[in-house]
């Protein structure tokens, strides 16, 4: 034990690398992937520090080369699970009661591990399994992994500091307690950031976790996992266990242990997970935690007066960076006719200088979509933009599956707002765009907030002070992040706390004490120093 109250190193947004050629970072990281590309892995569910294997395998393949074999992984089935849940209960007895600073230096660690010799196993796993390119892997499964580590241990420091008042006479204090029972952890494919974040995040409070990874995201979550048990990780506070989501969360929703779900995927899963709890609720030893971030139908709409080149500039990175693939991804788009011309002609000209192909060719922007299913839903939609009546293809539109699900960057000018394309999630290279009269701004902003039930990201771009105002006040529910005069993508820890509402989920904003704040139940504790001996108060005396 020490006398003292340890300050957590403060965190500072871990610089993106460049990669250019010449760099060691460069040279590092092909390296990695060349020689990972060579390889052929087992991957075992890990329950209370033990490799499990049970036979039932599937393989996590490259989207870019879908015949390219990258790992055979272990599925868990309701077994392995009723395991991991008594693996992690048996460790909450300990890990809970862990000194809160020894908790925090595991993570400390695992943030330093991989901003340094693991950075290009991380990055070139992702781009392998995901098809990142690698700045897509830079900027999040090193960068925003590390700043997830990093400063949710600093936001978990404040968040032990805040103390109640203490009158004459008394001590107050808040005991900030982890959860009783155990986290469900839901990752998506698309973030490894996410897939590390949220088991972590509740752990580094106290708690214990139950992590099921997406199955086209198992390759990179596998690396990740391990580098949390080089970095001191107890046996049993983190189960990795990929497997088919059906049967495993239903044996977790009817476990009485279960204490929270910190979740990231669909918006159909999540509101089924929720109804299942709901009627389950009086099965449970308390009331679980339920923290989702679900769909998005993201938008940039501009003002008359935005800059043309910045506005168009902002519909190719926000839409196509990472095939459009991101939560965040803008994939409706509202310009005003008399920017048309120019935002056409500089948006055509970028979509046409983007190349499409392997990610370890470091020249393609975009590489393939994550799977089958994906490239399926995307192109179903491309195919139904070509027989729509006054709809217009006017870039792309063109796909191929023979090696990878590749797709190309596509743009549709639809001439009815409320055409499906500006209604619905696609999560692919698809942005539709509407071209509105000037002199309705104001109606197109109410359009914008109506057209979907998400409301995750959005952007404005104006340089006209009063319309931006108009904007802010009209979309005020429209969009969790929202952004002036930028692409709605790319938030950063610690800068922009991510998450939003209405359909998109509980908007708990990862990357923020907010996010921690779902994983305590504090203990009011009142400590009197010299408590009354008396029933008697002096208004009872005799006058």
């Amino acid at each position: 034990m020490m006398n003292s109250i340890p300050n957590v190193p403060a965190p500072i947004n871990e610089p993106v690398k460049s990669y250019a050629p010449g760099s060691p970072e460069r040279a590092e990281l092909k390296a990695a992937y060349a020689r990972m590309a060579g390889e052929e892995i087992e991957i075992p569910l890990i329950i209370g520090g033990r490799e499990v294997r049970t036979g039932n395998t599937e393989t996590s393949v490259m989207p870019h080369d879908h015949g390219h074999v990258l790992a055979r992984y272990h599925k868990a089935g309701p077994a392995e699970v009723r395991q991991a849940i008594d693996a992690a209960m048996a460790a909450w007895q300990e890990w809970s009661n862990w000194p809160w600073e020894d908790r925090l230096a595991v993570f400390q660690r695992a943030a330093d591990l991989l901003a340094g010799r693991w950075r290009p196993i991380i990055n070139a796993a992702t781009m392998l399994g995901q098809g990142k390119n690698a700045y897509q892997a830079e900027i999040d499964s090193a960068c925003e992994l590390i700043d997830f580590l990093r400063f949710n241990t600093y936001f978990a420091q404040q968040l032990y500091r805040e103390q109640p008042f203490s009158g004459p006479g008394m001590w107050n204090r808040l005991d900030h307690r982890p959860l009783e029972g155990f986290i469900y952890a839901v990752t998506p494919f698309n973030f490894t950031a996410i897939g590390g974040n949220l088991p972590t995040a509740p752990a580094m409070l106290g708690n214990v976790a139950l992590w099921k990874p997406a199955a086209t995201a198992v390759y990179s979550n596998y690396h990740f996992m391990k580098l949390l048990e080089e970095a001191g990780l107890p046996a049993g506070v983190i189960n990795f266990l990929p497997g088919d989501p059906g049967p495993m969360t239903e044996t977790v929703l009817h476990d009485p242990n279960l204490a929270g779900i910190h979740f990231t995927g669909s918006t159909a899963v999540f509101q089924t997970i929720w109804k299942t709890v709901g009627d389950r609720i009086d099965t449970y030893r308390t009331y679980p935690r339920l923290v989702g971030e679900t769909g998005g139908k993201d938008f940039i709409i501009a003002h008359p007066s935005a800059d043309p080149i910045a506005f168009a500039t902002a519909i190719v990175r926000g839409g196509y960076e990472y095939q459009g693939q991101k939560c965040s991804a803008a994939s409706r788009i509202y310009c005003p006719e008399s920017l048309w011309p120019v935002v056409k002609e500089r948006t055509l000209e970028m979509i046409g200088e983007i190349r499409v192909g392997d990610p370890s060719d470091f020249r393609n922007f975009m590489g393939a979509v994550i799977d089958r299913k994906a490239y399926d839903k995307i192109t179903g939609y491309i195919k139904h933009a070509k027989e729509a009546d006054n709809v217009e293809i006017i870039a792309g539109g063109t796909f191929d599956d023979s090696k990878g699900y590749f797709i190309q960057p596509t743009l549709v000018q639809v001439q009815d707002s409320a055409y499906t394309l500006m209604c619905e999630e696609v999560f692919g290279p698809v942005v539709s765009l509407y071209v509105y009269p000037d002199a309705e701004w104001e109606q197109t902003l109410r359009i914008v907030d109506q057209t979907s039930p998400y409301a995750l990201t959005g952007a404005v771009f104006s340089n006209d002070r009063a319309a931006l105002l108009q904007a802010d006040r009209a979309l005020r529910n429209a969009a969790g992040n929202f952004y002036v005069n930028d692409k709605p993508t790319g938030a950063v820890v610690g800068q922009q706390p991510f998450g939003g509402a209405r359909a998109s989920g509980t908007n708990d904003k990862a990357g923020s004490i907010l996010n921690l704040v779902r994983w305590i139940s504090p203990r009011t504790i009142k400590e009197t120093f010299a408590p009354p001996r008396s029933f008697e108060y002096p208004f009872m005396a005799e006058e």
